[in-house]
């Protein structure tokens, strides 16, 4: 039996546009950090989020950490996920890179993000394994294009 690959979900910029100039259709917004904006969140994506979680290991890949799960995910009615360990909040975006590789190990792995950094470029060229890194515009969010892409991806490793 083939080993299921990494999948790595940020969730600003990625399941949460805020770089759209207003709340885009069939999103909600809400205040998930007293003093804090809204965020944008379409209900919808739990099925999107339930079936990169079929299809691998998927895991937060967010600043949110712990709170993915605990503020985000209720609202979209999916069990919580694995989180990837950054340092605290705020910290570099090529920061994530060393957390990511520890993670994904040898295995191979699909990173969705909205801010791939040079740094993360070069770690997804240099590894061994297949490696997949999914770009999302921060004023659109994701789409089923790019849920298909990643499952396609997988279901070809």
């Amino acid at each position: 039996m083939r080993e299921k690959p990494v999948l790595l979900l940020d969730l600003d910029g990625v399941l949460s546009p805020f770089a759209a100039p207003t709340c885009p259709e069939g999103y909600l917004e809400r205040v998930f950090f007293e003093g804090e904006p809204p965020h944008r969140y379409c209900p919808a994506h739990g099925a999107w989020i339930r079936e990169l979680a079929a299809a691998g290991e998927l895991w937060w890949a967010t600043g949110w950490g712990e709170h993915a799960n605990e503020r985000f995910l209720p609202m979209l009615g999916v069990d919580p996920l694995p989180v990837v360990r950054f340092p605290p909040v705020p910290f570099e975006p090529e920061l994530k890179v060393p957390a990511v590789d520890l993670v994904t190990g040898g295995r191979p792995a699909a990173w969705i993000d909205d801010n791939h950094t040079t740094r993360g470029l070069r770690w997804a060229a240099a590894r061994p394994a297949p490696t997949l890194l999914v770009s999302i515009d921060p004023a659109v969010g994701w789409t089923r294009s790019d849920i298909d892409h990643v499952l396609d991806w997988a279901a070809r490793l």
